[in-house]
């Protein structure tokens, strides 16, 4: 595959194989598909895939592919194709046609029209109707957002994200994780948790603030350093499943300093998620640790 080059797939089917018709139609129709018990690696890494053995070949589909090795795919409803952008990153649009309701808001789509969550750290405000693709393949229908921006004790909206009050590039630069939606089946209903990074930068950069104003981290209007030369506050943005965190909702702009105030210095924890029960909005759960 050229670098440069989009390359449009005309009549795309379910499987990364192109639709055919006439005497090959035919013979397609006496193959079995069944679901492929293979791994998949990419760079030595396992990535999930739904995959189908047929006539002893696997078949994934095209957007699984681009997803785990990095390509864009686009698939236009009104001229039924599908286009590969080899030097964009993945994110698999649907160019609905004109009679298609289109979504509330500018959110990459699946094929099926699900919607994949943001992954740039940009704001995600769920609507009712909307269907969101989960980290195992399933969609999981919102049916009720009446809570969204409305949760108890909170004043109202949270407003915009922190402004800088200080150079926030002389402390540590974690690196954004990945937006995952993952869902949970119990006796008490069907929850998804989706990590909300547009709320993950409101706590980092509360902490930044924070950081500029604490005597103890600022020293000569320099971060402390370690006596190895390493930053004296290290950020990471997701908690380690060996580690439990401290959830609070409502947001209140005064946890983030608390914390960093009571124990400056060391590694700090934060994680935001959104929290869905049954297709209803719950809350949106800020963690610290």
């Amino acid at each position: 595959m050229k670098k440069g080059k989009e390359i449009a797939l005309v009549t795309a089917g379910i499987l990364a194989g192109i639709a055919v018709s006439g005497p090959a139609t035919q013979a397609m129709a006496g193959l079995m598909a069944n679901p492929s018990s293979q791994q998949f690696y990419v760079n030595e890494q396992r990535v999930p895939m739904q995959a189908y053995e047929i006539n002893g070949s696997n078949y994934v589909k095209l957007r699984d592919v681009g997803q785990a090795v990095g390509f864009g795919v686009v698939y236009d409803a009104a001229t039924n194709t599908v286009t590969i952008h080899p030097d964009k990153p993945y994110e698999m649009e649907v160019n609905a046609p004109a009679s298609t309701t289109p979504t509330s808001q500018t959110t990459p789509c699946n094929a099926d029209g699900s919607i994949n969550v943001p992954q740039d750290g940009s704001r995600y405000v769920p609507q009712a109707g909307d269907v969101i693709r989960c980290d195992d393949g399933t969609n999981y229908t919102i049916t009720d957002v009446s809570r969204y921006d409305k949760n108890y004790f909170a004043d109202g909206p949270v407003g915009p994200l922190p402004e800088a009050a200080c150079d926030w590039s002389q402390f540590d630069q974690p690196e954004l994780p990945k937006a995952e939606v993952r869902r949970f089946n119990d006796p008490d209903g069907d929850y998804i948790f989706i990590r909300n990074l547009y709320e993950t930068r409101r706590m980092l950069y509360s902490l930044y603030n924070a950081m500029d104003e604490d005597d103890w981290i600022m020293q000569n209007g320099s971060p402390r350093m370690r006596g190895d030369g390493t930053p004296w506050v290290h950020i990471h943005l997701t908690l380690p499943e060996d580690k439990v965190g401290t959830p609070f909702w409502p947001w209140r702009e005064e946890a983030v300093p608390e914390m960093l105030h009571s124990c400056p210095g060391g590694d700090y924890y934060l994680e935001v998620w959104d929290v869905f029960k049954n297709g209803k909005f719950i809350r949106t759960e800020y963690n610290l640790r």
